[in-house]
């Protein structure tokens, strides 16, 4: 995750950090401009439509379009940032599960041996989780045309929980708990599988593909059209004005792509690895 002063907003406009999306778009901002410059020379030199009113009435149509379109981004935004704060919170919960089972566990445990095992498990099932998350083959268990082997790719994650729930069992097995802790316990447990099972709806359930690919279109098309237009009224200012709309709606569209899922190694993506070692730090402070 980037760290930057939130206040500090006008270095923003002269700062350009790998996470920012002119590096991404340069390639076709610089074709799209040379498309733009290439209708408007044509359009003014020699297809002389200045006084056809068809051709003007171009921009009343950009114009309903524009804010068709500025609706939809807005609401591909705010989706895609929905899921990247869903998945803030959902290790926000896991940090806390995480310190409750640990403060239980240090008043109920009373043996050198146990307490190492769970100083070691608890951190390592946040520390899978995040390499969990991380493999691209989680992102695909949904995909039609992808057949995951079950035997290579064992849910780690499911594998680490029950292996917390049998120490669990066996300390009540040797009476070392009561069931009534044996209950409590469970509970932090199952918290644990909650979590990685939200998580895993965020990182295999993308935004349907329809509506990505007509967005996308729609951007393209919108784009495309500019030229014809606005020529006439901008002459070969059309150039600058046209690369830069494309530059802001294809921004907001790379950016909902990017924080749509936010368990990647995008830039702005969600810290998992920071965060699983805190709480790795906090449970050894507990236990």
């Amino acid at each position: 995750m980037v760290s930057y002063n939130t206040k500090d907003w006008f270095t923003f406009i002269f700062r350009f950090h790998k996470a920012d999306t002119f590096r991404t778009l340069m390639p076709i901002m610089l074709a799209i401009g040379a498309y733009s410059g290439i209708v408007g020379y044509l359009e003014v030199e020699y297809w002389e439509l200045a006084d056809n009113s068809y051709v003007k009435n171009i921009t009343i149509m950009h114009g309903m379009l524009g804010f068709v379109i500025s609706l939809l981004l807005v609401f591909r935004t705010n989706t895609a940032y929905d899921r990247w704060w869903e998945g803030r919170k959902l290790w926000g919960s896991l940090v806390n599960n995480s310190r409750n089972f640990s403060i239980k566990l240090s008043a109920m445990l009373h043996e050198e041996k146990d307490r190492k095992y769970f100083r070691k498990m608890i951190p390592g099932y946040a520390s899978i989780l995040h390499k969990h998350l991380n493999d691209t083959d989680t992102g695909k268990q949904l995909f039609e045309d992808v057949d995951l082997e079950i035997d290579h790719h064992k849910h780690k994650p499911n594998q680490v929980a029950k292996m917390l729930f049998q120490k669990i069992n066996d300390l009540y097995d040797s009476k070392k708990i009561t069931g009534d802790q044996l209950i409590i316990l469970n509970e932090e447990v199952k918290s644990f599988t909650d979590i990685c099972g939200a998580c895993e709806r965020i990182k295999n359930t993308p935004i349907p593909y329809s509506y990505s690919a007509f967005l996308k279109k729609f951007i393209f098309f919108y784009v495309m059209t500019l030229p014809f237009g606005y020529s006439f009224s901008l002459g070969y200012y059309v150039v600058p004005v046209v690369v830069f709309i494309f530059y802001v709606l294809a921004s907001l569209e790379l950016i909902a792509e990017e924080i749509e899922d936010p368990f990647g190694n995008d830039a702005n993506d969600l810290p998992t690895q920071k965060i699983a070692e805190n709480i790795k730090k906090h449970v050894e402070e507990l236990i």
